[in-house]
């Protein structure tokens, strides 16, 4: 309990976030896939799809696709992972009604830990990212807390309703330090073991603006291989 008490401390206090300096824009959506295939008891692979909007669908912001190869230090636990980015951006001209097109080569390397205490499950990730922009080079070091609470079952199991929550720090390897944080509530629901979705909110913090942003997520955990 007592561990129980400090990690929701914790999170408490990164969602204490001050949105007083930033400056809105409109609202957008992002339609977002998760995969994680199981290939066998210690590696998985990672596939990811986000379609993110300016408006709720067909007026693109940013397209980003993200794939690696995890292996779990523990059983179905602590799982350390190498990935790829590839991501499209097509920002708005200030002052006009053009956009201009840009694309990204990321590579990443992350650490995922779950934790379990009672009807909550926490997910700790930590994340650097190696940025490949036209003409640039940047580093990133990411940390994201989530958590879920079933709602209408004692544990996350088929047909279980749930709160989820997370907040998401990034930090430059470069001045200035902080580049973003990103806060979300949603509700989900666990189809079967093997697919959930959420519909949420996420508000999106810059040192100068802010955005807030509907989510709607799949997530997808078929296995590769029925083998235990």
């Amino acid at each position: 309990m007592k561990h129980l008490k400090a990690h929701y401390f914790l999170f408490a206090l990164i969602l204490s976030v001050n949105f007083t300096n930033a400056q809105d824009t409109d609202t957008g959506n992002w339609f977002i896939y998760f995969g994680n295939q199981a290939i066998n008891k210690k590696w998985n692979w990672h596939n990811e799809v986000q379609y993110r909007n300016y408006n709720f669908a067909g007026d693109t912001q940013q397209l980003l696709l993200r794939t690696g190869i995890g292996y779990n230090l523990t059983e179905n636990n602590n799982n350390i992972l190498l990935g790829y980015g590839f991501i499209n951006s097509q920002n708005y001209i200030p002052g006009t009604d053009d956009k201009a097109d840009s694309n990204e080569h990321r590579i990443f390397q992350q650490f995922i830990t779950r934790q379990n205490f009672g009807r909550v499950y926490l997910q700790h990730r930590y994340r650097v990212e190696e940025r490949f922009l036209k003409d640039d080079f940047q580093m990133r070091f990411r940390y994201f807390l989530a958590l879920n609470v079933p709602i209408n079952k004692p544990k996350m199991e088929d047909n279980a309703f749930y709160f989820s929550a997370y907040n998401e720090i990034f930090i430059n390897a470069e001045l200035p330090a902080f580049d973003r944080d990103r806060v979300y509530g949603a509700l989900g629901y666990v189809i079967n073991k093997n697919f959930r979705v959420e519909a949420g909110f996420m508000r999106q913090i810059q040192e100068k603006t802010g955005r807030n942003q509907f989510q709607i997520v799949i997530f997808n955990n078929i296995p590769f291989s029925s083998s235990k």
